[in-house]
């Protein structure tokens, strides 16, 4: 049965943001092929892997969404679609990823390490 996480509202927002990924080489009138097939690719991987760790959470989907989320910074100018507004989007997007990953993993971190009755 599915189980609801307070942390699973940071895998909302990677949601988001893979919807917003999705939907971005349709939001440009002459979007760079390169960059529609990466934009899309990536968000789609964030999305599933998203889902995946609502539905049943384990780390190494958060570290995966960390490695999209770095290669959505760095994909610009590998491949080639730096000095576009596909590149503020991809990098815009790759750091609210990584941001929201670190975090998750840091709370869980948190929540089974130091156990419900750790006082600072």
């Amino acid at each position: 049965m599915l189980k609801w996480r307070n942390e699973s509202a940071l895998d909302l927002y990677n949601l988001a943001a893979a919807i917003f990924l999705l939907a971005a080489p349709w939001m440009f009138v002459r979007v760079n092929p390169t960059a529609a097939i990466d934009l899309r690719a990536s968000g789609a991987a964030i999305a599933i892997l998203s889902l995946a760790a609502i539905i049943a959470f384990s780390a190494w989907e958060e570290w995966v969404n960390l490695l999209v989320g770095g290669w959505l910074i760095v994909s610009p100018w590998l491949l080639g679609f730096a000095h576009t507004r596909a590149m503020h989007f991809s990098i815009v997007a790759g750091a609210v990823v990584i941001f929201m990953s670190l975090l998750e993993l840091w709370l869980e971190y948190e929540k089974t390490h130091l156990g419900p009755g750790y006082e600072a």
